[in-house]
């Protein structure tokens, strides 16, 4: 029977309205921001830097993100302001933090009085690096001829004194200095991905406020600090060795980025664990337990069960460390995102049933778009489609982090699982796409608590990635659509005529776009 226009309107409106507000309590953007530790403490001793006016720019950056629970609408927009170093002619070195979803980025000199928009030569997310230079070459000349690019400095060990600079809003630099406490292989803005990082331990106090400071060493670049702890005074540094292999990298043009060997491992410290893999008392080595496919470990005939033992002959122990020569004990992943470039070529030492076996891998990079989860999907707006008040979505990281600080727990398993084991799913899919969430309906009576749960088939076709469900759903010719879940013995039947009525009341209710594929 009918529902009659007003009732329902009246009705998408509420849902509508329930809707958003119960989302907002997915939304951890906002506190992470307030979380983010901003440097404040009573200061050590601090002493003015040797004219670093010639070699730094203030950087304004506006960013507005996606809403990951209405992939139809921003978030509202945030404004951050960092201190950068120049690295060189005209080129400015800052976080890719500072610069993801960027709706306006801004050079601003030193005493306030000159600026120019400024664009993304390069950017890694995965190392939170971005090179920026102006977008009008005689705005940036205004505030970049007469800078002096900072050279970069050696490699700093353990016990080293570095200095963090800032800049008063009158223009008066501070160096506040501090001991290296320790180097460490650890996550930064990405999840999943961790780089060499620096341990400052250094007392500083707020200075004209600012997202992300250079840290100098004699003078020179040695990182820059994206974190600081007014309990413990600890600062995290993006270390010396990523920021010179992100510029070399970056400097013909053509940044490709930092590879990656594939593969997840295991400690070996067991002892019935080692007995089993025929390992040597003596001997370290890490439990090869998947192999990602067609990354460079699986190109150069790794397999999962290996045991990987030393790469370029420097040998791994079993807790994953080897000894660098000038840090001592770090854990692995150094040798290979931190050492190496795309198209490198290591060897790999390996274990397999007992036998040594030696293998010679050609680096590569995984690529956002080969990834069953991307990671992040900076500047595109996510893939979704809404039908008659069911939302459909492909997966994120993004939005399994909005879950909370503690996503890792708190995130349905069945999507964890995606983002875990990805081999899992590729002969199924290329893309995970789920429904997210349910706005009640006339459409969708009965099927509001239904969520998180990922698609199979929707009338009798495969879904490997979102336009194949938009497909699905536009092209058919049925008064009712059918849609099957992965792992679950369950069909939902949508009806074509009222979910149309209802998608145009959505519309006209201020959802501006039913769906998105490849972030367009």
């Amino acid at each position: 029977m009918p529902v009659p226009a007003i009732r329902l309107a009246a009705l998408l409106l509420t849902a509508i309205l329930t809707l958003f507000a119960a989302s907002c309590g997915r939304q951890h953007e906002e506190s992470r921001e307030q979380a983010r530790p901003a440097p404040s403490a009573v200061a050590p001793e601090s002493h003015a830097a040797p004219d670093p006016q010639h070699s730094v720019v203030r950087i304004n950056s506006t960013q507005q993100s996606w809403n990951p629970w209405q992939p139809w609408e921003k978030n509202r927009p945030t404004k951050r302001r960092a201190l950068a170093a120049v690295v060189a002619a005209e080129r400015v070195l800052t976080t890719a933090e500072l610069v993801a979803d960027a709706t306006y980025l801004e050079l601003e000199s030193i005493d306030g009085t000159r600026f120019a928009r400024a664009k993304v030569e390069a950017i890694d997310y995965e190392a939170n690096l971005a090179l920026l230079t102006a977008e009008d070459a005689t705005e940036g000349a205004a505030i970049l001829n007469g800078t002096q690019p900072v050279r970069i400095a050696n490699p700093s060990p353990a016990g080293s004194m570095l200095q963090v600079l800032q800049i008063e809003e009158n223009g008066v630099p501070l160096l506040t200095d501090g001991v290296l406490q320790s180097v460490e292989l650890a996550e930064g803005f990405l999840a999943n991905h961790s780089f060499l990082t620096y341990k400052l331990k250094a007392s500083m106090r707020s200075v004209a406020s600012s997202f992300s400071l250079p840290v100098l060493r004699d003078g020179a670049l040695a990182g820059l600090l994206v974190s600081y702890s007014q309990d413990d005074q600890l600062s995290d540094v993006i270390s010396t060795d990523i920021l010179q292999r992100f510029l070399d990298d970056a400097a013909d043009g053509n940044y490709q980025g930092f590879p990656m060997l594939g593969v997840s491992v295991a400690r070996t410290e067991d002892a019935s664990f080692r007995k089993w893999l025929k390992l040597d008392g003596h001997d370290g080595g890490l439990y090869i337990q998947s192999v990602r496919h067609g990354g460079a470990a699986d190109l150069a005939g790794t397999r999962k069960g290996d045991v990987l033992l030393a790469i370029d002959e420097m040998s791994i122990d079993r807790r994953g460390y080897y000894h660098h020569p000038l840090y001592g004990s770090i854990p692995w992943g150094h040798l290979i995102r931190g050492s190496r470039s795309t198209q490198d070529e290591v060897e790999l030492s390996l274990l397999r049933d007992g036998v040594p076996v030696t293998l010679r891998a050609t680096l590569i990079r995984e690529e956002e778009s080969d990834r069953l989860v991307p990671n992040h999907v900076f500047g595109t707006g996510p893939n979704y489609l809404v039908k008659g008040g069911m939302i459909f979505q492909e997966l994120t990281l993004p939005l399994l982090q909005s879950f909370g600080d503690d996503w890792r727990s708190r995130a349905p398993l069945e999507l964890l699982d995606a983002l875990q084991y990805p081999e899992k799913y590729r002969d199924r899919m290329d893309r995970v796409v789920f429904l997210s969430g349910v706005i009640p309906t006339p459409a969708t009576l009965g099927y509001e608590q239904l969520r998180n749960l990922v698609i199979h088939r929707v009338n009798g076709r495969e879904i490997r990635h979102i336009g194949d469900l938009i497909e699905a759903i536009g092209t058919t010719e049925t008064s009712i659509h059918s849609v099957e879940f992965a792992n679950e013995n369950l069909t939902v039947n949508l009806d074509e005529a009222l979910a149309t009525t209802i998608d145009a009341e959505l519309l006209r209710r201020g959802i501006p776009r039913l769906s998105r594929r490849d972030g367009n």
